[in-house]
């Protein structure tokens, strides 16, 4: 019979998670001696999964396992990451008597290699990378620490698919909070809500830290034995870096408890201390593949340093405003004649350096004070007890009560207390006080509560309530921030150089600003230089003979626009542009009387790379053409023709007819050199250059992976019928449901829409996932794309006129023969997305309405 003694959760602390003895049954898991030959465990379904026999794996070779190519793969990622904790990785292998393909992931620790295998499987179209990328991007522009914490929430519930996502930050005491949450619908919010520390034991902690993702595919907690137990020497494998590392009983059933059927986590790791917790909750059971673990990986470390920048900048503008503000006090330093002087006239000033009731300065045993302050008796025993805490550092405590018992005759005037040293010595401070506040905190569950012990002992059972328990607190003001905490020490450490050595930290200030100033010069004076340059090369060619001054202008003044548009459209994004764009920005200064120019073909996008070779190669022979060529008389013609070929390349032909006679150059100079080896080196494409009689002639060819071809489509959302003169609707506050089977397309579509104030937006990828969604929640309005590779969106469309949910059609390839006549009058939005052309069509589908 189990015992009755009550426990709290920290007994979680003894349970040695990281040699469990077992895996989750979603791999298995083979562990072989130093030189990846010999297999000295195994887990027990192994021989199922790896088609051989299970009997006698251990002893027998790893080549006669999976095979030698296999092995082989093995061996190199163990080279390759053998002494690193982060396992190498290895996707789609296939081994030697298995049909499947496998995901392994490859570590050594403690002199052991572990080979863990997991099938593969066809559901993820998204590389790895690219999704990776993909997260990144989206945040590594966000400049707000509120900001980035919605958007990492939002982003990862989108692109993983789990049914909530919180992000979790901890506290000084262990404790936790959520401050960001994206979610399904239906489910109960846990944004604000505080976690005890004891949620989380200590050694958990730990691996959170060495190994910073973790999954937990089913929590009711099966678990695949690793034989033998214990090796020769009598020690149990250690899995602390192992993906497939089983789950505590005591975790699982602290998620069953939630109600969560599958779980992962994300560690936010900032200077090698546990921020906090990334936490993607699903309420069935649920295997995020290999591939999206690794994009989660890479995102979680991205976000991590993303986050120490962000604080990192907090801090920096704290220590920036403290500074500015100090400057402008120490401008009135020589009226005043002592320094003391000036900061006791302008104690009140120092309020606005931080939210705050009341602020003291205490120097030479004289208090000054302003505002909500103790009593000028309680200063004495005040600040002879900072003096025994501060230890020369900010302090900062919201229940002073607490830490001196006779601060309870004043805690409503003085709860809070930041404590700033104004020397090197305990003796003088400038001090920050807040007033008692009571307020109530919400807690999942009771942090105080103590639970009896279960069937596993004195490891208990884990709570069961997780309704928000309200503890009322008193004798507390309102926390004082880290923000707070860096503005306090930024203010320490002017103030401190300030009373000391004022007069040469002003001298030294200004040396440093002539300093900043000169290499802001120099730096200026460098650009402009090249700048000139650039001009002077264009200026210094001659005007022709029989041309005017100012078409000379003009066409000078082309040209530097033309280099200024084709250089501008590549910096302003990775994306790169359009040929017909960059054509015309590169033939521009041309378009006059002295030629002909036609340019036909369809519309194409370069990505970066591409655009900025063609780029390069476009000038030069538009440059050539207007020296030597067709755009030199007045007759020339240029024809400029591009198609798609059969594998997907960009094909460009450029014909000069009607100039000059060419002649081949004896010798080729940079140009023609630029011309002819660019796209082949740069881009692996073809280059052809002719010079005939009639006219030079050249062909390009840019590689399929650098271009996009954009679908037409049959029925654009700006037909007759659609464009109503109406104004946009409103998106805030609305509940959207998007039916779009590309993951990408549809974290598009939801950042658009939450820009334009949506509340909910919810994706589904299938039909019947569409079809589950509208029986938990009623959207205002829906997206369905046409075609979702594996049928159509019909069913979907035939439900929500059933409940009277206003919907557009999504097409990009002009499917519109599906649409059924009884739904003509739908509105239809084109793909690529536009985000007017989309809320113009949501308005027309919720004006029908």
């Amino acid at each position: 019979m189990a015992s009755t003694d009550t426990v709290d959760l920290t007994n979680c602390d003894r349970e040695p998670i990281h040699i469990p003895g077992s895996i989750q049954p979603h791999g298995c898991l083979l562990a072989c001696d130093g030189s990846v030959a010999i297999v000295r465990r195994h887990s027990v379904n192994a021989g199922a999964m790896l088609g051989v026999e299970n009997t006698d794996i251990n002893g027998r070779t790893l080549d006669e396992l999976i095979g030698e190519q296999a092995t082989h793969d093995i061996r190199n990622a163990v080279a390759r990451w053998g002494n690193l904790t982060r396992p190498g990785l290895l996707l789609g292998v296939r081994i030697a008597h298995s049909s499947d393909t496998f995901n392994i992931a490859i570590h050594r620790h403690q002199g052991v290699n572990i080979v863990e295998f997991e099938r593969t499987t066809d559901a993820d179209t998204t590389p790895p990378l690219e999704l990776a990328r993909l997260l990144m991007g989206r945040i590594g522009q966000i400049a707000d620490l509120d900001a980035l914490f919605d958007g990492a929430a939002r982003l990862l519930r989108a692109a993983l698919g789990y049914d909530r996502v919180m992000l979790y930050r901890f506290a000084h005491d262990g404790s936790g909070q959520v401050i960001s949450e994206a979610r399904r619908g239906d489910l109960e919010s846990f944004l604000g809500q505080h976690f005890p520390a004891s949620d989380i034991p200590q050694q958990a902690r730990v691996l959170y830290v060495q190994n910073t993702i973790r999954i937990v595919s089913n929590t009711d907690g099966e678990r695949v034995a690793i034989e033998p137990a214990l090796d020769t020497s009598g020690e149990p494998l250690d899995l602390s870096f192992a993906h497939l590392r089983s789950v505590s009983p005591i975790h699982c059933e602290y998620l069953r408890n939630m109600g969560v059927g599958a779980s992962m986590s994300i560690s936010i790791v900032s200077k090698g201390v546990l921020w906090g917790l990334i936490a993607c909750h699903h309420y069935e059971p649920r295997v995020l593949p290999m591939e999206k673990r690794v994009a989660a990986e890479m995102f979680g470390e991205f976000f991590s340093l993303q986050l120490a920048e962000l604080i990192q900048k907090r801090k920096l503008e704290a220590s920036e405003r403290a500074r500015q503000f100090l400057d402008r006090l120490m401008q009135n330093v020589t009226p005043h004649g002592e320094i003391q002087d000036l900061l006791r006239d302008s104690v009140a000033d120092f309020t606005a350096l931080m939210p705050c009731d009341g602020v003291g300065l205490y120097i030479n045993k004289t208090w000054t004070c302003h505002g909500s302050t103790p009593p000028t008796a309680a200063v004495p025993a005040l600040m002879s007890f900072i003096n025994s805490v501060a230890g020369g550092r900010v302090w900062a405590t919201n229940a002073l009560s607490e830490r001196l018992p006779g601060a309870e005759v004043y805690r409503a005037e003085a709860s809070g207390v930041l404590a700033v040293p104004l020397s090197q010595l305990p003796r003088d401070y400038l001090v920050f006080f807040r007033k008692e506040v009571a307020q109530t905190v919400n807690w999942g569950g009771d942090p105080n509560k103590r639970y009896e012990s279960g069937p596993l002992g004195d490891r208990l059972t884990p709570r069961k309530s997780f309704a928000i328990w309200k503890q009322a607190v008193e004798r507390q003001s309102h926390p004082w921030l880290p923000t707070e905490r860096d503005t306090a020490e930024a203010t320490r450490t002017s103030l401190v150089e300030v009373v000391m050595r004022h007069s040469e930290l002003l001298a030294d200030e200004r040396h440093k600003a002539d300093l900043r100033q000169k290499m802001l010069n120099e730096e200026l004076n460098h650009r402009v230089k090249n700048i000139l340059a650039l001009i002077k090369s264009l200026v210094s060619h001659p005007v022709e003979e029989g041309r005017s001054i100012e078409a000379y202008v003009a066409s000078l003044r082309g040209r530097i626009q033309a280099l200024s548009l084709a250089h501008d459209q590549v910096i302003r994004g990775a994306g790169g542009g359009g040929l017909r764009e960059l054509l015309e920005a590169e033939l521009s200064p041309y378009r006059d009387v002295t030629a002909e120019i036609a340019l036909d073909g369809p519309d194409v996008l370069l990505d970066a790379r591409a655009f900025s070779v063609l780029a390069l190669v476009l000038h030069e022979l538009a440059t050539n053409a207007a020296k030597y060529g067709a755009l030199s008389v007045h007759a020339g013609r240029l024809s400029l023709k591009w198609q798609r070929t059969p594998l997907g390349d960009c094909d460009i032909d450029w014909l000069e007819r009607d100039g000059p006679r060419v002649n081949p150059m004896a010798k080729p100079g940079f140009g023609s050199m630029l011309i002819g080896r660019s796209i082949p080196y740069d881009l692996g494409g073809e280059s052809e250059v002719q010079y005939a009689e009639e006219g030079a002639r050249v062909r390009l060819l840019i590689p399929a992976q650098f271009v996009t071809w954009p679908a037409a489509v049959a029925k654009p959302v700006a037909s007759a019928r659609a464009v109503d003169h109406a104004p946009p609707a409103s998106m805030r506050g609305l509940s959207i449901l998007m039916v779009e089977d590309q993951l990408l397309i549809a974290m598009d579509v939801q950042t658009m829409l939450a820009d334009e104030g949506a509340g909910t937006v919810e994706t589904a990828s299938s039909v019947k996932e569409a079809l589950h969604n509208l029986t938990i929640f009623h959207p205002d309005v829906a997206i369905l794309d046409v075609n979702l590779g594996n049928g159509s969106s019909l069913p979907v469309a035939h439900a929500l006129v059933a409940r009277g949910i206003p919907f557009v059609f999504a097409t990009g390839y002009g499917e519109t023969s599906l649409i059924p006549p009884e739904m003509s009058d739908v509105p239809i939005v084109r793909k690529p997305y536009d985000v007017a052309a989309l809320i113009a069509a949501l308005t027309m589908a919720m004006g029908k309405k």
